[in-house]
């Protein structure tokens, strides 16, 4: 990345320079401050050690009379204090302070106590009060509650917030600021999105170079908006933005705006745009804009004053006042860009939404290439194999299953990262972590076995079907077992005869549990949940249905969703056509299927026996054991991917098989629009 000769911030936003000097006077001012507090409190402590002991005048009285007293300080209030001699009983008090009601005693009286106590060789002293002292000490409680409040939290909350005082954190943003001279990620980072990239190479331009544009009078868009499922780059994507444009890069979450108190969200968004005005050309970089940006009046709990509609009220205002030469690119990113307010999409805002979807095949092998560049790889890891096993990965999740995959090698001891390393690692990321050690029943690792071969059979025979990769009764996760396939490609779109033979794979585990032990498990659960579904959409959204036809019966759109309250568009009558046609579509393949398991008997017996001795067999030894052939093993320890020692059992019921057809990752089919 080149270096940049432009002023950027020199500093993070929220802190002023401070000197040594500066510094040091202030923690001077403070310690003679508590110095000072500190005397003074214990020279008023000192004047009351010992302390005195109240005795009525009458005592008084009687003491001088019998020449006990030693002492006597008469003070300007009228006040008496004294000190006896040494008591001849040593329960009496040593000090004392003459206790007495206003009035009761008169110069007279005074006079007549200083004479006795002279007379009896005592001393008589006349103390006048200090009126500063006195003043300081009835303040003196005051001082040091102030001072302690000063010190603890005034002072703390300056030092930290600046110069916005007390308070003045709250309205800041809290922004996190990324110099050019360290946004170091540049498009040689971000992979798999070449679509995406070309889309903002326009806005790169427009940062390194503004006149080019003006040239013309083009305007370059203010603000970008990234659409994506999470993890597929759109955070990377605007760092890289930053580092090829070699600007500096405000980023702030949505959730950073909204306080406890009402106003500051918009008063964050204020102080955000001025400190990027104050360091153009820049970019400001908004992570889940969802979080303030949904559409007003579109939800109960909202209204005019509510603190998220004045947050986002804020940032329309502020996108719309930038001047056209203002240097400075709005980036936002969100998974939700269906609830945005319409004004915040609008030509002139975030004018221009870029789509960063998950990656197709040649996408997950350059995202795949960019995260092993710093692992170790050894002769047999396949980089197309790799990405052809992991559809429907986003970036994070391929990042991911790397990076287990050097761990496991790690803890294996392994000088390289090997084929093998990659594929558990890819199991282990969607499926979980295989279950070497859980004990399952015999009775229950046999049903597995069976309806697992059920659903080998049938992705095996079926031409329309993906290609049967691999089958496993290793408990895995939440499964007791998994048929893996192997897509050839990404699919954009699902054919009949696709979505028909993908039915019938699923049904197979259940068949071949039926035919074979003449009973049927809650194994199938999931089977019938993703099949369920496939036909539902196939009759309500695809128009797949022979009765009812090409019509959308689907649900609302995404403003009517949000208000769940279980209405539909069209008469009992046709819910009554859509449940019957699902029901005709779901018979129609569990009966294909059951055909298909009763001509091939001996075969899914065959895929079952050598699944309860190997726990895992390829597709190419599948299709092996259909033609007749035999499959030769030296033992489990020569088992290609996912392979494990034979475990014996769970001491639960089995979950067998939720998704038993599909290759991890796969996920459900894709909703139309």
């Amino acid at each position: 990345m080149a270096e940049g000769n432009g002023s950027g911030p020199q500093q993070p936003a929220g802190k002023r320079p401070t000197g040594p000097g500066v510094k040091m006077s202030r923690n001077l001012v403070s310690w003679l401050v508590i110095l000072g507090l500190a005397m003074l409190l214990l020279s008023v402590l000192s004047r009351n050690w010992p302390p005195y002991q109240e005795i009525s005048i009458s005592k008084f009285d009687e003491w001088v009379r019998d020449d006990q007293v030693q002492l006597v300080r008469i003070k300007e209030d009228g006040m008496i204090e004294g000190r006896r001699k040494e008591p001849e009983a040593p329960d009496l008090p040593l000090q004392f302070r003459v206790s007495y009601p206003p009035g009761a005693i008169d110069n007279d009286f005074l006079n007549k106590i200083v004479e006795a106590v002279r007379k009896g060789g005592g001393d008589v002293k006349y103390e006048k009060q200090n009126q500063y002292v006195l003043v300081l000490l009835s303040m003196l409680p005051w001082i040091l509650i102030f001072g302690l409040i000063w010190f603890f939290i005034f002072r703390q909350l300056r030092s930290a917030n600046g110069p916005g005082g007390m308070l003045g954190n709250f309205g800041r943003s809290r922004h996190r600021v990324t110099p050019k001279e360290h946004t170091n990620v540049t498009f040689a980072d971000v992979a798999g999105i070449e679509e995406a990239k070309d889309e903002v190479q326009e806005i790169i331009e427009f940062l390194k170079a503004p006149k080019k544009f003006q040239r013309l009078g083009g305007r370059i868009p203010r603000g970008i908006l990234l659409v994506g499922a999470p993890g597929c780059g759109k955070t990377l994507l605007a760092k890289a933005i930053a580092g090829e444009a070699d600007v500096p890069f405000f980023s702030i979450s949505g959730s950073d705006f909204v306080e406890m108190f009402v106003g500051v969200g918009a008063s964050r968004v204020r102080d955000l745009f001025k400190q990027a005005k104050e360091n153009s050309p820049c970019i400001i970089f908004l992570d889940e804009i969802d979080a303030v940006g949904r559409r007003r009046g579109a939800s109960f709990g909202g209204g005019g004053h509510d603190e998220r509609e004045q947050t986002l009220n804020a940032i329309l205002v502020e996108m719309d006042g930038f001047e056209t030469n203002s240097q400075i690119i709005v980036i936002a990113a969100t998974n939700r860009g269906d609830v945005l307010d319409p004004a915040l999409i609008r030509p002139g805002r975030f004018d221009r939404q870029v789509y960063v979807g998950l990656p197709d095949l040649q996408g997950r092998y350059e995202i795949l290439k960019v995260h092993m560049r710093k692992i170790k790889l050894g002769p047999t890891v396949d980089i197309r194999r790799c990405a052809r096993v992991t559809p429907m990965f986003s970036g994070a999740e391929l990042a991911a299953m790397v990076n287990e995959a050097a761990l496991i090698a790690t803890m294996e001891n392994k000088e390289f990262v090997d084929q093998d390393d990659l594929e558990e690692a890819r199991d282990k990321i969607r499926w979980g972590r295989a279950k070497k050690s859980s004990v399952v029943d015999d009775r229950d690792r046999r049903i597995t076995a069976y309806h697992e071969a059920g659903h080998a059979l049938i992705q095996a025979l079926e031409k329309d079907a993906d290609p049967l990769h691999k089958v496993s009764i290793i408990p895995r996760g939440p499964t007791g077992g998994a048929t893996f396939s192997l897509p050839e490609r990404d699919r954009m779109v699902y054919t009949k005869s696709y979505l028909l033979a993908t039915m019938r794979v699923m049904f197979g585990g259940r068949i071949a549990e039926q035919v074979f032990f003449s009973e049927i498990s809650s194994g199938a659960a999931a089977d019938i949940k993703q099949a369920t579904e496939i036909a539902r959409n196939m009759v309500r959204e695809w128009g797949m249905g022979e009765t009812v036809g090409f019509v959308y019966y689907g649900d609302a759109d995404a403003t009517g969703a949000m208000f769940d309250l279980g209405m539909r568009e069209y008469s009992d009558k046709t819910a009554e056509m859509i449940d019957g046609e699902i029901k005709h579509i779901l018979d129609g393949a569990y009966e294909t299927a059951r055909r298909m398991i009763m001509e091939n008997r001996d075969k899914v017996e065959t895929i079952a026996k050598s699944l309860l001795t190997l726990e895992t067999i390829t597709g190419d030894e599948v299709n092996a054991l259909i033609r007749g052939e035999s499959v030769q093993r030296s033992g489990v320890s020569d088992l290609l991917a996912g392979i494990a020692e034979p475990t014996t059992g769970m001491a639960r019921p089995v979950r067998i098989d939720p998704k038993p057809h599909a290759e991890p990752g796969s996920g459900p089919l894709p909703q139309p629009g």
